[in-house]
């Protein structure tokens, strides 16, 4: 896949944005260990930043994912991850399968407004004992007559602190574990922005992605319409792992940005002296900068195939898998290299190099854990039983 003139120029829009709009308060942000989201989204939605692949009756741009790709691409050069993760979930993670499957009644009371950035809204998947294994979680939504009544709790949940609605997988029968889950909107204030009944939220401390507010939310009998029901009853989990193909690709393409802490590393090192000549004189040093770059590049071209792949409507599993696993990986890489190549100015807490050794630390955990990314891949190859 190649980028287009329009997909460069509107790599460019969110290149200036982040410029003035974000990264001047970064700072202040990771900090207050929040970040903006209402005030941060409605400057997005107004440009249209927050629906680039959303139907135009919706207020989106109606373009294909590879312009959301690019936009991911843009937003992974935010100096703070955790900001770019709250964008990617309002984005690409907790609205995919409510344009694609949701009723358009559904779509204009809760689409709309997220793509306006009139609203936050976080997707509720993880809980404590059911992270990547999805299929395990205990949420459980009853049916009451036109409404369904919702018990459980959820972890991790990324925007959490703000959100104004989530989407929310549970289990809403006791058929097999792959067919009995729905997704659900699920308001998390009322109409006068207060916590809606019945829900609960707490705020987790993180080791990193500090700027985004994660959470666990508690919902003790919270009664919601049944036409809060994302497509038909049962076809959650198939909802969700199609969700999960954007998410991945959407993650990894925002790991490019670590081209950066390379060339801000080598900078330093021309400048930086040692036995009488700079540090980027060491042959290790410039060999292993270059085995970095390479590997980044070669992560460009998977994503790109991957995403190429995806527009074309094919099923880009494993190729996202393998994309969200690499990326992970080789976040961890250039943050460490990078850290160890600067020394002790690397290892200051305000320093963007040790800032993304913490953020990236998420890339081999979140969204599926690199272990399931294993699985995933080895099974697509037919190494395992499909049913184990």
């Amino acid at each position: 896949m190649i980028y287009t003139p329009e997909h460069h120029e509107l790599m460019a829009s969110i290149r200036r944005f982040i410029s003035a709009e974000i990264d001047p308060f970064v700072d202040e942000w990771e900090a207050a260990e929040i970040f903006p989201a209402h005030e941060v989204f409605r400057k997005m939605g107004q440009l249209g930043f927050l629906g680039i692949t959303k139907p135009e009756a919706y207020g989106g741009m109606g373009l294909d994912f590879s312009y959301a790709l690019a936009a991911a691409e843009a937003i992974g050069h935010v100096k703070a991850q955790g900001v770019g993760m709250g964008i990617g979930v309002q984005a690409n993670m907790a609205t995919p399968a409510l344009a694609s499957f949701g009723s358009d009644e559904l779509k204009r009371e809760f689409l709309a407004p997220a793509i306006a950035g009139e609203v936050v809204c976080s997707i509720g998947v993880s809980e404590q004992g059911a992270g990547s294994d999805v299929s395990s979680l205990k949420t459980r939504a009853r049916r009451d007559g036109d409404d369904y009544v919702i018990s459980g709790a959820k972890m991790w949940i990324t925007n959490g602190t703000q959100a104004d609605w989530i989407c929310l997988l549970c289990n809403t029968s006791d058929g097999p574990s792959h067919k009995n889950k729905s997704l659900i909107i699920v308001p998390l204030k009322d109409s006068a922005g207060r916590r809606a009944k019945g829900v609960e939220v707490q705020k987790i401390k993180k080791f990193g992605m500090w700027s985004s507010d994660t959470a666990q939310i508690f919902f003790d009998e919270v009664r919601v319409p049944v036409r809060h029901r994302i497509g038909e009853e049962g076809m959650g989990f198939i909802y969700q792992m199609k969700q999960f193909q954007e998410e991945r690709l959407d993650g990894a393409a925002r790991r490019l940005a670590s081209i950066e802490l390379i060339e801000e590393t080598a900078d330093y090192l021309r400048q930086r002296v040692a036995f009488g000549k700079p540090l980027l004189d060491n042959q290790f040093i410039q060999y292993k900068l270059a085995e970095l770059k390479t590997e980044i590049e070669a992560l460009r071209g998977l994503i790109y195939m991957a995403t190429h792949a995806y527009v074309q409507g094919q099923d880009v599993t494993e190729l996202a898998s393998m994309a969200k696993l690499k990326a992970g990986r080789l976040g961890r890489d250039v943050a460490d290299w990078c850290m160890q190549f600067q020394g002790g100015m690397g290892y200051t807490w305000d320093n963007r190099v040790s800032r993304a050794y913490r953020d990236y630390r998420l890339g081999s955990i979140g969204g599926g854990a690199d272990e399931v990314m294993l699985m995933v891949i080895a099974r697509k190859m037919g190494l395992m039983d499909p049913a184990s």
